[in-house]
């Protein structure tokens, strides 16, 4: 019975087993609560913008798992199915015509599409020894943006390394082949070579630091004397001339060194002066900013084009906002402006190449008078555009940088201007606490002011606006880059390196044996000229922006977005790419006194049928233009032996005789 009789149970310890359950029953309440708070809080920005990047990722690695495992046949099968039969590609068409490699090839790739990688650097760097920063999978821009920057950033005193800090251009054909993962450079060219028998043994790509003024990679990273070893060793092992193929900035950074290579120790090669004649047969200019190109003015002056313009006129104040303390365009000018490199591309020869308040050389062009491939070709001579440009509107494109649509189209002599050169330099634009130095800080309110007031300038007047709000920038560019036109060739102040990149104040070599190509895409619009606006100058943003709302609304304006456009290849004017073999260079000229013979070879651009085709094979865009297959099959007869006349000489559906014609230059 006792067994069956109930155990006391003591006091402490009924509470003991009570308690918990009471805790429970609290904790409960509580997480019922705070979900209940939770659902009543808003969505941020931060998780929207969160979202936002991770569904974008998930998209890109879907489809590229998805591309990667789609049979390789798949992509032509469907487009041959669309367009009917494509075209074999120029290494098979050319091997089936029995040619082969002859001449060693030399690949000068242009500003930023060749990669970058850390050799050394701070803290927040670590484990990227040899990682590219630049060009690949672009990953370290939204892992470490700050860091990022940081190190793609050079001394703003010396245009060279921070301390701490070192970062090399990647070696091999894989330094350009590629700028990031399927969005190909040099790579069709390389592998259309290839199928005639190149090797990597008979290319060489001249991979260097683009950041750098173009002495400065001799100096620091020797790569001139490197190109010039590359070149003479090609040369002695094949017994053939070399051809040598530059892009874009690349196409001036050659000049550089056809004068370098041949110009006394130390400054210069010591090649003497037929080191050009014995080795190079040809050059190949693809894109070549030879006199400059009005975009790299809108990216000093504001760190935007016209690509970004659009972009801040849709989300107004994205840009601009300092987002995780991260000013987009004010750490994008601190970054861009210590690269001097960017500094050879400011439009050279001034009012006489680019126009004035009341004329340019382009005056007449209408988008809608571009013509098409198939009758517009002009083959080996040069004609004019028998279009009336009556029905054209005038464009003033000598005034660079308009304040306003109405300083753009006015009448010189309504014109009032007020010199902003020796403006007074007022109060500080940002305050003290602004994370993002730039020049701009300093230059004041009242600074600012002054260069609105100017109204409007030309390309001459553009080294002085750059002189006014870039003191530091400029002074360093000065002395590595020069912009007017030589009166006297044989000066001996021609002989100092700042002069040897621009084509107006050096001479060619003595080569009459070498040619000269200039090869660029047309028939898109390319920037010309800008019409700008002064912001207010709270807080540490740019004081001065393109004005997106400077616009026509005829489709076939050359106004758009606060953007004049002319012909060229969206990026270079054809001006620009095509006067001096047009003219400057053609036939014996001051600057041609061994008469080099230069050819026009014009790609006028036809986007690609459908989204299976890629970037086309017959694009005549800047960087996309490196896949053209015409222009593949121009260099590749060229590399196997040809000559201009196997090309068919001259090739052009733009007005650039025309246009060359009108500038009255002393040649």
């Amino acid at each position: 019975m006792s067994l069956l009789r109930r155990r006391k149970v003591p006091e402490n310890e009924i509470q003991s087993d009570v308690e918990p359950t009471v805790d429970a029953e609290e904790d409960y309440k509580k997480s019922k609560k705070r979900i209940k708070e939770g659902k009543k809080q808003k969505w941020s920005c931060i998780d929207s913008c969160c979202w936002f990047v991770g569904c974008i990722c998930c998209v890109w690695w879907i489809l590229l798992f998805l591309y990667n495992a789609m049979p390789a046949s798949f992509p032509q099968y469907v487009t041959e199915a669309i367009t009917g039969p494509l075209p074999d590609p120029p290494g098979v068409k050319l091997r089936k015509e029995g040619l082969k490699a002859k001449h060693p090839v030399v690949f000068i790739p242009g500003i930023v599409t060749c990669g970058l990688e850390l050799w050394e650097g701070h803290q927040c760097a670590e484990g990227l020894f040899r990682k590219r920063l630049w060009g690949g999978t672009f990953g370290e821009v939204y892992k470490r943006p700050l860091c990022w920057v940081d190190h793609m950033t050079l001394d703003n005193e010396t245009g060279m390394d921070p301390p701490g800090i070192r970062v090399r251009p990647v070696s091999g054909l894989v330094a350009a082949d590629y700028f990031a993962p399927g969005y190909f450079v040099w790579a069709v060219l390389i592998a259309n070579l290839a199928r005639i028998g190149y090797e990597e043994k008979s290319m060489y790509m001249a991979a260097y630091d683009w950041r750098l003024s173009f002495q400065n990679t001799e100096v620091r990273d020797q790569t001139l004397s490197r190109i010039k070893s590359n070149i003479e060793l090609m040369v002695a092992t094949s017994g053939k001339k070399a051809v040598i193929v530059p892009h874009s900035m690349g196409v001036v950074y050659f000049l550089h060194f056809m004068k370098w290579v041949e110009a006394p120790a130390p400054m210069g090669g010591g090649g003497g002066p037929d080191w050009c004649a014995k080795h190079i047969k040809a050059v190949m200019n693809i894109g070549g900013p030879l006199l400059g190109v009005p975009k790299s003015i809108a990216g000093l002056f504001s760190a935007e084009a016209r690509d970004i313009a659009v972009a801040r006129a849709l989300a107004p104040g994205v840009l601009d906002t300092d987002l995780f303390h991260f000013q987009t365009l004010e750490h994008l000018m601190k970054m861009s402006r210590t690269w001097d490199a960017t500094m050879s591309m400011i439009p050279r020869g001034g009012e006489t190449i680019w126009g004035d308040l009341d004329w340019s050389p382009e005056e007449g062009y209408s988008p809608c008078k571009s013509k098409s491939r198939d009758d517009a070709a002009q083959i080996s001579g040069h004609h004019e555009n028998q279009t009336p440009e009556s029905k054209a509107k005038y464009y003033r494109y000598g005034r660079m940088i308009s304040f306003g649509k109405d300083a753009a189209e006015a009448h010189p002599s309504d014109l009032k201007r007020i010199d902003f050169r020796d403006a007074v330099k007022g109060s500080s634009i940002g305050n003290n606490t602004c994370d993002v130095w730039n020049e701009y800080q300093e230059m004041g309110v009242s600074g600012a002011k002054a260069v609105e007031e100017y109204k409007v300038y030309t390309a001459g007047e553009i080294v002085d606006l750059l002189y006014f709000v870039a003191p530091k920038m400029m002074a360093r560019g000065s002395a590595h880059f020069s912009y007017g036109i030589a009166d006297d060739l044989d000066d001996p102040k021609y002989s100092h390196y700042k002069y040897w990149s621009n084509p107006l104040e050096t001479k060619l070599p003595n080569a009459p044996d070498m040619e000269i190509y200039s090869m660029y895409g047309v028939g898109i619009e390319t920037e010309r000229a800008y019409v700008y606006k002064r912001t207010p100058t709270a807080g540490c943003n740019i004081p001065f922006q393109i004005d997106c709302s400077a616009d026509e609304e005829d489709e076939d304006s050359c106004l758009k977005a606060g953007v004049y456009t002319a012909d060229g290849d969206e990026t270079v004017p054809a001006l620009s790419a095509g006067f001096m073999c047009a003219k400057g260079w053609r036939g014996k000229t001051r600057f041609n006194p061994s008469g080099v013979k230069t050819y026009i070879r014009e790609y006028y651009h036809a986007p690609p049928a459908n989204l299976l085709e890629g970037r086309g094979t017959q694009s005549g865009a800047h960087v996309d233009i490196m896949g053209n297959f015409a222009l593949i099959e121009d260099i590749m007869r060229v590399a196997a032996g040809g000559t201009s006349e196997d090309l068919g000489g001259d090739r052009v559906y733009s007005d650039i005789f025309k246009w060359s014609e009108k500038i009255n230059l002393r040649l």
